[in-house]
């Protein structure tokens, strides 16, 4: 039985790419390609920072991603421009399809699970103004999805075994190491892309978070 629901933030509840306009603003055509690349090493980082065992807060490494990816691109903006575009990961849109998910879900605790650090996740889930239980992070282990100590902090919150989470994530990779853990995790599929093969299913792929609960119900 099911005790807890916990979700991914960034790609998952959060659209990541809600900064594209914000990009485009600072960089005129450049926005969409800013954002991706942006993305791509933020990611990287944390997968990297883990492995080195150098970790930093995830509000570090995004603005290190954003100073890469500016260089990479040949972007000069300054300062003031890198304080407008970090200022857009505090105020990143949410999916359409999570506030009627997570009320249809309002029975059930529900939690964040996110590699962003405090400083980033407090003001994003204020603005949202959505609601949970718990917003927990990596801060707190000082280490990166997909490593287990990181899902390890959801039993030790909600005082519940791993087979009693349903864990949701966009991105594949979170998504298998929640099930490995023990998780019942659910990806949430937006694009149509192939399981990644690490060796390990998901309990189930949707296409959205609006088919969340029907699933879980089920």
């Amino acid at each position: 039985m099911l005790k807890a629901v916990v979700y991914d933030a960034y790609g998952t509840l959060y659209d990541v790419h809600s900064v594209i306009q914000r990009c485009e603003n600072v960089f005129p055509g450049k926005g969409t390609q800013l954002s991706q690349l942006w993305r791509a090493k933020q990611l990287e980082y944390t997968w990297l920072r883990s492995l080195m065992d150098r970790y930093e807060p995830f509000s570090t490494i995004t603005r290190e991603a954003l100073e890469y990816s500016c260089k990479a691109l040949g972007l000069q903006g300054g300062d003031e421009a890198m304080h407008l575009l970090m200022r857009e990961y505090l105020a990143l849109a949410c999916f359409p399809d999570v506030r009627p998910a997570l009320e249809k879900l309002g029975g059930m605790r529900q939690a964040i699970l996110s590699n962003g650090s405090p400083d980033m996740l407090a003001p994003l889930v204020a603005h949202s103004g959505l609601r949970f239980d718990a917003v927990l992070s990596v801060d707190a282990v000082k280490i990166f999805k997909p490593s287990p100590a990181v899902y390890e902090l959801v039993p030790k919150t909600f005082g519940v075994k791993p087979d009693e989470v349903a864990f949701v994530s966009s991105n594949c990779w979170d998504a298998l190491g929640a099930r490995h853990f023990g998780f019942a995790s659910y990806w949430i599929n937006r694009t149509g892309a192939p399981v990644d093969r690490l060796g390990v299913e998901p309990a189930a792929v949707l296409r959205s978070l609006g088919e969340l609960p029907s699933k879980l119900a089920a």
